[in-house]
């Protein structure tokens, strides 16, 4: 399946629901000419969601040929409304913009509702709504608003969807999908993720050539890892796997990453650059210049050290989805920006080295069951994401060794009472974050006057969206009480309960 981008945030998720169908898919631009889209010989097409309005003035759409060329499509929300307006069909701005639950009607259960029921809750993100099908079409199914739900042209194999069946406040989205994916494309659904490995050393084989040889950045998580264990299989000993310790890091992650990557016979080079990255923060309070600072400090710590290597010539990175959607469009499309990643925009634009990242397009279970495939234990598989600028960005203001050392006794004890819970597995992560306040307590009958930090555990599924973890009130009590009387500098501590969105998981 081709995935065509117009900017959605949701994109890569559609494309994850795919993979979930067992059907291998790929995202190119919104604007890829129906030559090349022919080059793919794809089962079928989905057009994305996006934030434009197609009633605008230079309003993204995709090659019309594509509509007239005989391979299955489905529009979802924007994508329906670039297939009516393309097809002649009457698109309308709305009084207000539909977000949130709505209650769909289904009309006609063929081909994307057949054995599903007659009302399904479907969440909705639009402005626009199509009032008029385009000749051909039928109505599928309709909202309460009375807008156009679901269309579909059975003989032309072309469908659209208003709402957004990827995300998991649709009931049903995926079995929508995957009736499209099944019932119109006709995929037989064996695509499992080892065909990714297959697919992916393959490519890196390809790239990198007999000779070359790839440094890969580690930054003591799970993506990085996989990212190395990857390119090892792939290119063997051309293979340098360093270390960066950044002064940045979490309670013995060090040693956490040596026994990981020792089990999988790599050789680790660990590079104390402790004082690079601190001296480099010196006096930086906003975050999008701390992530910055991180990111150059990265690289011209690489191209230092890799002198040493005789100079690779590639770059492995852990670069996820969420951190590319985050920072910029994905395939150079409108999407927003929420925030730079050290490991996306923060690179300079010479890097002396050709950029690696095979796990672009994948979120955080998926690069977990990847890790688990290539034989990572599953302790280290499991662990919780942790940010690649570290605990710089859990340190709001300037990032010094004390503060640095205040935040980091604070999060292990955090995990280690999480752990005891035996709540490790079923939360996304758990973590403190230091405040720039400092406020006013009372401890051994004395006034103190120190620092207030905040506890952030999340539920997630993906990273794309999280709730706050409703933890046992005796385990809050625990962890507070830790907290104040084991690390020195903390009087006051708060939990947020903020979700993403409106939040971000991380609060820099």
């Amino acid at each position: 399946m081709l995935i065509l981008d117009f900017g959605s945030q949701y994109a890569q998720l559609i494309a994850r629901r795919v993979r979930e169908c067992h059907v291998y898919a790929e995202i190119v631009d919104h604007a890829i000419p129906w030559a090349r889209i022919q080059e793919h010989s794809p089962r079928g097409v989905i057009l994305s969601g996006g934030p434009a309005s197609v009633l605008a003035k230079d309003a993204p759409l995709p090659d019309p040929d594509l509509l007239s060329g005989g391979i299955p499509v489905l529009g979802i929300c924007y994508g329906m409304q670039a297939m009516a307006m393309l097809l002649a069909g009457q698109v309308d701005a709305q009084d207000r913009r539909e977000y949130g639950p709505s209650l769909l009607h289904v009309k006609k259960e063929e081909p994307l509702f057949v054995g599903l029921p007659r009302e399904l809750q479907v969440w909705m993100s639009h402005g626009d709504r199509v009032s008029g099908c385009p000749l051909g079409f039928d109505v599928l199914a309709v909202t309460d608003n009375q807008g156009v739900g679901a269309m579909g042209n059975g003989d032309k194999k072309l469908f659209g969807v208003q709402f957004h069946p990827e995300v998991i406040h649709t009931a049903k989205g995926r079995d929508i999908l995957d009736r499209f994916l099944r019932n119109v494309c006709g995929c037989s659904g064996d695509w499992r993720m080892s065909s990714f490995i297959d697919e992916t050393v393959k490519e890196i084989r390809a790239r990198v050539g007999k000779e070359r040889r790839v440094l890969c950045a580690l930054s003591g998580g799970v993506d990085s890892a996989v990212t190395a264990a990857l390119c090892h299989r792939a290119i063997g000993d051309r293979l340098y796997a360093m270390f960066v310790d950044n002064g940045l890091l979490r309670w013995m992650e060090s040693d956490e990453l040596n026994r990981t990557l020792a089990c999988l016979g790599m050789n680790l080079c660990v590079v104390e650059a402790r004082q690079d990255f601190v001296h480099a923060l010196k006096g930086v309070e906003d975050p999008e210049e701390k992530r910055k600072i991180i990111g150059k400090t990265f690289i011209d710590v690489f191209a230092r050290e890799s002198i040493r290597l005789g100079k690779p010539e590639f770059l492995a990175q852990g670069t996820l989805y969420p951190d590319v959607i985050e920072s910029k469009p994905a395939h150079g499309g409108p999407s927003a920006k929420i925030k730079s990643h050290h490991n996306v925009g923060g690179l300079p634009e010479k890097l002396g080295f050709e950029l690696i990242e095979p796990l672009r397009y994948l979120f955080k279970d998926e690069v977990r069951e990847l890790g688990g495939l290539l034989g990572l234990p599953e302790f280290f598989v499991r662990r919780q994401p942790f940010p690649g600028p570290g605990l710089a960005v859990r340190i709001l203001g300037e990032v010094t060794e004390p503060r640095l050392d205040l935040v980091r006794k604070a999060d292990a004890i955090v995990r280690e009472e999480t752990e005891r819970a035996e709540l490790d597995f079923d939360i996304w992560q758990a973590f403190v974050v230091l405040l720039p306040v400092k406020t006013v307590g009372v401890m051994g009958d004395e006034r103190t006057y120190e620092n207030a930090v905040v506890v952030r555990v999340v539920t997630s599924e993906d990273g794309m969206t999280a709730d706050w973890a409703r933890l046992p009130h005796d385990l809050m009590s625990v962890i507070s009480t830790r907290l104040v009387n084991e690390v020195q500098g903390i009087n006051r501590v708060v939990y947020d309960i903020t979700t993403k969105p409106p939040g971000t998981i991380e609060w820099e």
